[in-house]
């Protein structure tokens, strides 16, 4: 199972329970919460009542006066309020007063006129002095039938002569408990989604940035070049650096070896050539012969010379991850300068040159890269084109990139050559003079157009060879 996947289920698990754990805690306080403030309510409305009442009940007056008529009136009355979005159109309180035997002499539903309400606890408690509340079901089978009472005293003189009961049926807090759970669980839920989404991102964003680091680590094990990721920061900015560190050292230690091997592979055959003729001029011989020899010494010397240069530069470029700047080159001009640099070759061997390049085409990258890689190929078109060949430079606009392709008049390479031309050391016999050059200038071209993230393809055509270059 991917990392990321892994990560985000156990946040998800995390998420789950916590919010569980939270909404269950907080569902299960709304209702004894709601109920508790009702409660709190019920105690003020009560104690005022014993206030108001106290004075008729003191004299035997309270269902002579006008008090049943108004408590039958309140209990008729339709307030038509909106509370919190939920409509009131009753009044749900009953009001009822017992004396001290806990005997009902007035109640606002008229229903228990005369009874004897001593043993229930909002009268029993109330008349000993204590608080006095109780829930009683109107139906023992109905649970969401419990009505909430509370006895506040009537007293006179600091003697307790009745009691005045307010009760409230919970079916009517029930609306607004139901609202304050709905409401929860929408936003709890909401909140949980949000956090799922918020690990989810964090997952794949992990799972980026790693598979990012996977891919570059990938990349160097097989030998590609690629660019180190690049975070903001943070421990991944450190992997990233360490690992990159690594293969440097890595690389650079396997690359010294490498080279320092072919190096030492290449070198033995002039150096063989020019010792033997040294030892040859250490003997008499004719001028001419020793003017031969003389020769030899001096062209595998320059072959040396060659070789190492190439191989410097090869290995430079090999070992770049990146192009160090990035500015536009006019190509015409490009290729001109190289021409000029030729010029005594061109001549001496009478060939005809076409530059078909738009003055005002550009290519962006890094000059002098790019006046290796194009040196390289002309270099090579000239040692294969025979004397009156003809050389064409063209190049056009191919959406974002500029085809710059160099043809030149020659045989046609050979089938068995054609994949192992750009090949470290791969080389193919000169026409004039049957000498293999160093074999690295076709693979040079290749690293170079590889760093500018182009292409390079060599083939044959009509009438010759042609090489073809795409470049930003």
């Amino acid at each position: 199972m991917p990392l990321g996947i892994r990560i985000f289920l156990v946040y998800a698990l995390f998420i789950g329970l916590t919010g569980y754990f939270v909404l269950s805690t907080v569902m299960e306080e709304i209702r004894p919460g709601v109920r508790q403030s009702t409660e709190e309510t019920l105690v003020d409305t009560a104690n005022l009542m014993a206030e108001i009442l106290r004075d008729d009940f003191k004299t035997g007056t309270l269902n002579q006066n006008h008090w049943p008529q108004l408590l039958k009136a309140y209990g008729e009355r339709q307030p038509n309020a909106t509370i919190w979005g939920l409509p009131k159109n009753q009044v749900n309180h009953r009001i009822y007063v017992t004396d001290a035997k806990g005997i009902v002499v007035l109640d606002s539903s008229g229903e228990a006129v005369g009874q004897d309400y001593s043993r229930w606890n909002d009268v029993y408690l109330t008349l000993l002095g204590e608080y006095g509340a109780r829930s009683t079901r109107s139906d023992p089978n109905d649970a969401n039938s419990s009505v909430m009472h509370v006895g506040a005293p009537i007293r006179d003189n600091g003697q307790i002569i009745g009691v005045v009961t307010v009760a409230k049926p919970n079916s009517s807090l029930q609306p607004y408990i139901d609202r304050t759970e709905r409401r929860l669980l929408i936003y709890g839920a909401g909140l949980i989604g949000l956090g799922l989404l918020f690990g989810a991102l964090l997952s794949w964003w992990l799972s980026a940035a790693l598979r990012r680091l996977t891919v570059y680590a990938q990349a160097v094990s097989e030998g590609r070049k690629i660019e180190v990721p690049h975070y903001r920061g943070g421990e991944l900015e450190q992997l990233a650096t360490a690992v990159e560190q690594m293969r440097t050292q890595l690389e650079g230690k396997a690359y010294v070896e490498r080279y320092v091997h072919t190096l030492t592979h290449e070198l033995k055959s002039p150096l063989a050539a020019i010792r033997g003729a040294a030892e040859l001029l250490e003997s008499d011989m004719p001028l001419a012969q020793r003017q031969r020899f003389v020769s030899n010494i001096d062209s595998e010397s320059a072959r040396m010379q060659q070789l190492i240069e190439r191989l410097l530069n090869l290995a430079q470029v090999e070992q770049r991850q990146g192009l160090e700047a990035r500015v536009t080159v006019p190509l015409a001009a490009l290729v001109d300068t190289l021409l000029d640099g030729q010029v005594a070759r061109i001549e001496g061997r009478q060939l005809r040159v076409e530059l078909l390049i738009p003055d005002d085409l550009e290519v962006l990258g890094e000059p002098f890269l790019l006046r290796q890689a194009l040196g390289n190929l002309l270099e090579n078109a000239l040692d294969f084109t025979p004397v009156g060949g003809l050389l064409r430079f063209s190049a056009e606009r191919v959406g974002e990139q500029v085809e710059f392709t160099l043809f030149n008049q020659a045989e046609a390479i050979p089938d068995y050559a054609l994949p192992r031309l750009s090949e470290r050391f791969y080389s193919l016999a000169r026409p004039d003079s049957g000498r293999k050059s160093t074999g690295l200038g076709l693979n040079f071209v290749e690293e170079v157009v590889k760093l500018h993230k182009g292409e390079f393809r060599i083939g044959n055509v009509e009438g010759g060879v042609q090489v073809r270059l795409r470049l930003p």
